[in-house]
């Protein structure tokens, strides 16, 4: 895939959960321009163009992250810091969607500057419907700080 086509970043390990949102995005035709990771070390080292991903222009970010918070390698919440923190990154939309309905990882991921925080539903037409929302909202009506 083309940097510069890229819309969405997904940083999700489960592969069950990671397949029902590329079918809600793909349903809703908002997948073509997808690039799924599975722990958050690899999505550092996409957004920062570092490790694998050396060489990737980190001037073509994606218009939106969904960041699921429990990650292997590199948790969600530290993820989340170091892309507000960064200068290159921290205009890139987070929206936290995660099976964590717990209030300290809410209030955390507020702290530092998420712009959504969504629990996933555990109904699979309720988790597509959620997706397909989100993948809308942020792909055809918000407007990006760049681009």
């Amino acid at each position: 895939m083309n940097d510069a086509e890229l819309e969405i970043l997904i940083v999700e390990d489960n592969p069950h959960d990671l397949e029902l949102t590329l079918r809600a995005l793909k349903k809703h035709h908002l997948a073509n321009r997808v690039v799924a990771l599975g722990d958050g070390a690899a999505a550092l080292d996409f957004i920062f163009a570092s490790g694998e991903y050396a060489g990737r222009d980190v001037a073509n970010v994606p218009r939106v992250i969904f960041l699921d918070l429990k990650l292997p390698k590199v948790d969600g919440i530290d993820v989340l810091r170091e892309l507000k923190r960064d200068p290159r990154s921290r205009l890139i939309p987070v929206v936290v969607i995660t099976s964590s309905a717990e209030e300290r990882d809410r209030v955390e991921s507020y702290k530092l500057g998420v712009n959504s925080y969504v629990v996933k539903p555990i109904e699979f037409d309720a988790f597509a419907k959620s997706i397909a929302e989100l993948g809308f909202y942020w792909l055809m009506v918000n407007r990006p700080p760049f681009g």
